[in-house]
């Protein structure tokens, strides 16, 4: 079987831009730059456990597909197995690049599903520029937003992964920061101290650095500011040099690993990124029992369980299927044969 490739990936991509979703979704075709390629078939001897009692899946030939990043790629996988498990032949199109490509996928239904985050859905793909503070109604509102694009947003799961910023031990003790509150009074009594690590994306975006000093008060400096990948992101702020603070993915596997601690966002500025299953109207209709089949999956999905399994990928350097597949068959999901 095809195994996910890109397995340390970041999760930039999961935050496309408007414009730039609006421009690949010009530009598709049935082999466009988007990302979309051949799927293989997803060959697993898997069977029921807690799910696909009965396979109420069978007969049914479905395709799941996902971005490129390692928590997108292992939650397409997870999705894949669920699907095998209820008795479907699946093809396995994960890893696809760019938000817009996978979103296109489930759309067009060249695939018939992903999990996808409400916060992209909501601001992303239906334009909107406030997000919903309340994570259900942020769901709610996705779901009846897209039903015109022939989208269906099964239940959510807890797993949210939104932005945030993170500190190490040393520096949390030294100024005393448990929450965004805490670094805006930090920069107005040390601006020397507030000082931050983050992407070129996030540094320009309302919904990124902008919006929050705006949001919070936080007299940072484009001085105190620097501007980095993703992944050196995380080791710097791991350092405390040259920055205190750091943007960070709330279910980054590297958190933990690198003991960093995550500030609360206090005054509810970021979107929440819960995922939840986007699946093609067509394939819902045709399998309604497709959403009895994942509900308990999604339902388990949180932010520990997220940030354990993106650690195997990126710390330990695992397979995101095989790491997909041992934590379904751990939680009991379903066997392999």
């Amino acid at each position: 079987m095809r195994r996910p490739r890109t397995a340390g990936r970041r999760a930039t991509t999961r935050r496309a831009t408007t414009r730039r979703a609006a421009l690949c979704v010009a530009l598709l075709a049935p082999a466009a730059g988007c990302g979309l390629v051949s799927g293989s078939p997803m060959t697993d001897a898997v069977q029921p456990g807690s799910i696909g009692r009965g396979q109420p899946l069978k007969g049914a030939k479905l395709t799941v597909t996902s971005k490129e990043f390692t928590e997108q790629i292992i939650l397409g996988q997870i999705m894949g197995l669920a699907f095998k498990a209820a008795g479907a032949q699946v093809v396995d199109r994960t890893s696809i690049q760019g938000s817009i490509g996978a979103r296109e996928a489930v759309r067009s239904g060249t695939a018939d599903g992903m999990y996808e985050y409400t916060g992209t859905g909501w601001i992303t793909y239906l334009g909107n520029t406030t997000p919903v503070v309340d994570p259900h109604k942020q769901w709610l509102a996705v779901r009846k937003g897209d039903r015109a694009n022939g989208i269906t947003w099964l239940a959510p799961s807890r797993l949210n992964n939104t932005y945030a910023l993170a500190v190490n031990d040393r520096l949390q003790k030294k100024y005393r920061v448990r929450t965004l509150s805490d670094v805006a009074a930090l920069s107005k009594k040390q601006r020397a101290a507030a000082t931050v690590c983050v992407e070129n994306e996030f540094a320009s975006r309302d919904d990124g650095l902008t919006g929050m000093k705006k949001k919070y008060g936080m007299d940072i400096p484009s001085g105190n500011v620097s501007k980095m990948s993703g992944g050196v992101v995380y080791t710097q702020a791991s350092q405390g040099s040259p920055c205190a603070f750091g943007e960070v993915f709330t279910t980054d596997g590297r958190i933990k690993a690198m003991r960093l601690n995550v500030l609360r966002d206090d005054r509810n500025f970021f979107p929440n990124y819960n995922a939840a299953p986007e699946m093609n109207a067509a394939t819902m209709k045709k399998y309604p029992r497709i959403a009895q089949v994942l509900a308990p999956v999604t339902r388990a999905l949180n932010n520990k369980v997220a940030r354990e399994l993106n650690a195997k990928v990126d710390v330990e350097g695992q397979d995101p299927h095989q790491v997909a597949k041992d934590w379904m068959v751990e939680k009991g999901f379903l066997k392999a044969s």
